[in-house]
């Protein structure tokens, strides 16, 4: 089954999710990946964890049977995301400490998650797909 994908800034997440929480039911499983904003200089993310990560995520979750959503919200450059008052990090459904943070969404809640520390590592990831 193919990932349906969206994507999301601080600006635009509030419609992007409304979106993605009214397709939820439509999905075996569906993924908030948080990560890094892409650094328009280099075309890389400015967060090292998220470049190790992204590929496996995306290879993890691409090769699932089951029909899955991922939405990656990107939380800006370092500087904005460094603010602690960032939208992500006080806001009580996500409590975000560290990008990327991958996400289990179900029943409207957070169900499962990879801190930064963890996000790399395939068998986790398929620890959070297996959950479902």
């Amino acid at each position: 089954m193919p990932l349906k994908l969206s994507d999301a800034t601080t600006a635009t997440f509030d419609s992007v999710f409304e979106k993605f929480r009214s397709e939820a039911p439509n999905h075996k499983a569906n993924f908030i990946l948080f990560l890094a904003d892409k650094d328009p200089s280099t075309s890389l993310s400015w967060c090292p964890d998220c470049v190790r990560a992204e590929p496996v995520i995306y290879k993890t979750l691409e090769a699932s049977a089951d029909d899955l959503a991922l939405l990656q919200a990107y939380v800006g450059d370092r500087p904005t995301w460094r603010n602690p008052h960032h939208p992500w990090r006080v806001d009580s459904r996500f409590k975000l400490t560290g990008v990327p943070t991958l996400i289990c969404w179900e029943n409207d809640t957070v169900k499962g998650r990879l801190e930064d520390h963890e996000a790399q590592h395939e068998y986790k990831i398929n620890g959070l797909l297996s959950a479902n």
